[in-house]
């Protein structure tokens, strides 16, 4: 059983380049980059097209202590001839030289790896790329996510560097090696919000988290309103353990055994109330709805995340706090909320087949406009992370005893992001 299978957070539907000079970008708060060098492409025939998805972004800090940049890029095959690609290096914008990064084939395609830094080259729709190979016309995602050691290591701005067998130039009949530049991308463009936890209490999971393949939110590109869009790049679905290390205790096809259903959820920080919705009924933990042929159907757009509270935090970005439980909304579009302040209480409801929170941070109210937005938690108590191999093999219900990879002792964090499977304390209870 695979991550994704087991818990589907949000909507799965199917699956510019950067501007010299100051730039911006909903963080907190937003920096200039500063004046630098326009950045040139050296010109080339480019059979493969590599267009940005994601808007220009910045580094964070992860529980790992390392910064982390995440990104979505498209690349088009728009010759006459099939293009294989080998290997994509990051390269540092104004030293091209630089190499930042570097994702071999074995990196953008490996059947054998199920999770981590592999299978980073996506069919449309969003799924393990089979090869390298892409036939003309069609496209191909790529996910790109660059780890440094501190902020100085990373460049204010990227370009990506293609190495393929393909069509060299417009009268080549036959496919051959070929390499160039391209596709400029900024990834100083700000600093990540900082927010207080959307929970309280021991023992919180960070299910599906980023980064790497594994999961369904950092792989997932939905195409929406005429573009390809990642708004749930640095989502969470947050579960609860019990004393036992458990997800639940008792019947597992109620919802009142997880350990989380009912808890209550805050505010992570200032702002007005944009939307909500709270008409959607509690589903069955086991069954996730978009695989269940008489509920499937019934998934929309609309009611996809299940009951939920979209929050204006200012300064261009949004809050999601999803799948809660109907009736335990406190508020209402609108109101002023403050940071610590209960909206409403945990569930299962929407595309979901276990209780959690699903929250994440987009620049837009509407998903389905919205990019993904980084952002880092203010404090809470690392506990240490949970391998893996001890998760995916979980079935439907999320059974199994997740005790493994704990800290020998706890440490205090600040301003971080909890990585995938993290298992972190927070404040209050």
């Amino acid at each position: 059983m695979t991550l994704s299978a087991a818990l589907v957070a949000v909507l799965l539907l199917a699956g510019g380049t950067s501007a010299a000079g100051a730039s911006s970008y909903p963080g907190e708060p937003a920096v200039s980059a500063g004046a630098r060098p326009a950045v040139s492409v050296p010109d080339a025939f480019t059979p493969v097209v590599v267009t940005p998805i994601s808007d220009p972004t910045f580094p964070w800090l992860g529980s790992d202590q390392k910064y982390h940049v995440s990104y979505d890029l498209q690349l088009t095959n728009a010759s006459r001839l099939p293009a294989t690609l080998t290997q994509v290096q990051v390269v540092d914008a104004g030293r091209p030289d630089t190499v930042v990064a570097t994702l071999s084939s074995r990196e953008l395609v490996d059947p054998d790896c199920e999770y981590g830094a592999c299978n980073l080259l996506r069919m449309l729709p969003s799924s393990n790329a089979t090869d390298t190979v892409m036939p003309p016309g069609q496209s191909r995602a790529l996910m790109v996510d660059l780890t440094f050691d501190s902020l100085d290591q990373a460049p204010a701005e990227v370009m990506h560097r293609l190495f393929l067998t393909g069509q060299a130039v417009p009268p080549a009949t036959k496919p051959s090696p070929i390499s160039y530049l391209a596709a400029p991308f900024d990834i100083s463009a700000g600093t990540p919000r900082v927010i207080a936890p959307p929970l309280k209490g021991d023992d919180w999971v960070a299910v599906n988290g980023c980064c790497g393949t594994g999961g369904p939110h950092r792989p997932s590109l939905n195409s929406v309103n005429g573009k390809l869009a990642n708004f749930q790049r640095f989502a969470i679905d947050w579960m609860k353990l019990t004393d036992e290390g458990t997800l639940y205790s008792g019947d597992k096809t109620k919802n009142e055994s997880y350990a989380d259903y009912g808890e209550a959820v805050y505010a992570v920080a200032d702002g007005t109330v944009s939307s909500t919705l709270d008409t959607v009924e509690a589903g069955t933990p086991g069954i996730l709805p978009a695989n269940d042929p008489v509920l499937g159907p019934k998934i929309t757009v609309k009611n996809v995340d299940g009951n939920h509270v979209i929050q204006d935090l200012g300064g261009g970005v949004w809050a999601m706090y999803a799948h809660l439980i109907k009736g335990s909304l406190l508020v209402e579009p609108g109101d002023k909320i403050k940071k610590g302040q209960k909206i409403a209480e945990l569930g299962n409801t929407g595309n979901s087949n276990a209780p959690h929170l699903h929250f994440q941070l987009m620049n837009d109210p509407s998903v389905l406009e919205a990019d993904a937005v980084p952002y880092v938690i203010d404090r809470f108590t690392y506990q240490g992370r949970i391998p893996y191999s001890a998760w995916v093999v979980t079935d439907d219900y999320l059974s199994g005893t997740f005790l493994q990879g704990r800290l020998p002792e706890a440490q205090s964090r600040t301003d971080e992001l909890p990585l995938a499977l993290s298992v972190v304390d927070f404040p209050g209870s």
